[in-house]
């Protein structure tokens, strides 16, 4: 059990350094040296969501931070959150939050 929390918390630290970035699975895999499968697997059964359900939430919590406290333009916060459109931004943010941003 200590091996695969500290391979979850490697992962974890690794795709907060990197959650600007264009994050991939197998990146990820890669880092940690496990393969995709056995890894978004195990982290699935401690953390509670996939991995790119991870980054997601924590991209839209940036975001509704920067939302909140800046008065950068939703689209270019949209795109910073690695969305392809506002509108797609606008749908995952109702999705997590029950409204708008």
């Amino acid at each position: 059990m200590k091996d695969t929390a500290n391979i979850i918390l490697r992962t974890i630290n690794f795709m907060e350094e990197h959650l600007k970035d264009d994050l991939k699975l197998n990146d990820i895999a890669k880092f940690t040296g496990y393969s995709k499968y056995h890894l978004n697997r195990i982290f699935t059964e401690t953390v509670g969501c996939t991995m790119h359900k991870y980054i997601q939430k924590r991209r839209l919590t940036e975001a509704a931070k920067q939302l909140v406290y800046t008065n950068i333009p939703i689209i270019e916060i949209a795109l910073e959150a690695k969305y392809d459109s506002q509108q797609a931004f606008t749908l995952a943010f109702r999705q997590v939050y029950l409204q708008t941003p």
